[in-house]
């Protein structure tokens, strides 16, 4: 039995993520629609583990968010719920103990070392914790729903975005 105060993790960097995005902003989700690529560069180390990552379509990018210097709070505002309040466990928000990001995006080639895929919602050298392959029937679940995001006043319209339809606000 460990003590849970005396459990030290350490996680060591696979490699960096290449993205366009510098100072203070990247965008709260992937883009796919948009132009541009984000490249994930692989320690040497980790180049012969990419063999046959080419034959998904799609993959989880798992990254330290390394520029958080925001304190967490147990319960947040998400910018866009007007004002609603949640706790940070039911959120999607960088800002939390352990500020690890979860993406999942579209590979366009896997070569030499690195994966080549659609934006994500990283800043540039964020450090890359890991790589997981998306498997439609195991990641996938057709009852999920949308949580407290259906109470939010304009839901439709969120929705929109969420879902990156393009429209008029």
């Amino acid at each position: 039995m460990i003590k849970e105060d005396s459990t030290e993790i350490v996680l060591k960097p696979i490699g960096i993520i290449r993205t366009p995005y510098r100072g203070n902003y990247a965008p709260y989700q992937p883009l796919e629609r948009e132009e541009g690529e984000a490249r994930l560069i692989l320690k040497p180390e980790y180049h012969s583990a990419l063999a046959d990552l080419e034959k998904f379509q799609y993959i989880y990018v798992i990254y330290y968010c390394h520029l958080i210097e925001e304190s967490w709070q147990a319960r947040i505002c998400p910018a866009w719920a007007k004002g609603k309040e949640v706790g940070l466990f039911a959120s999607r928000s960088p800002v939390r103990p352990n500020p690890i990001g979860l993406s999942v995006v579209k590979i366009k080639k896997v070569q030499a070392g690195e994966v080549v895929t659609n934006l994500i919602d990283a800043y540039d050298g964020t450090p890359l914790l890991d790589i997981k392959p998306y498997i439609k029937e195991l990641d996938s679940k057709q009852d999920a729903n949308y949580g407290w995001i259906m109470e939010v006043d304009g839901y439709d319209h969120l929705l929109l975005h969420i879902r990156g339809i393009a429209h008029k606000d």
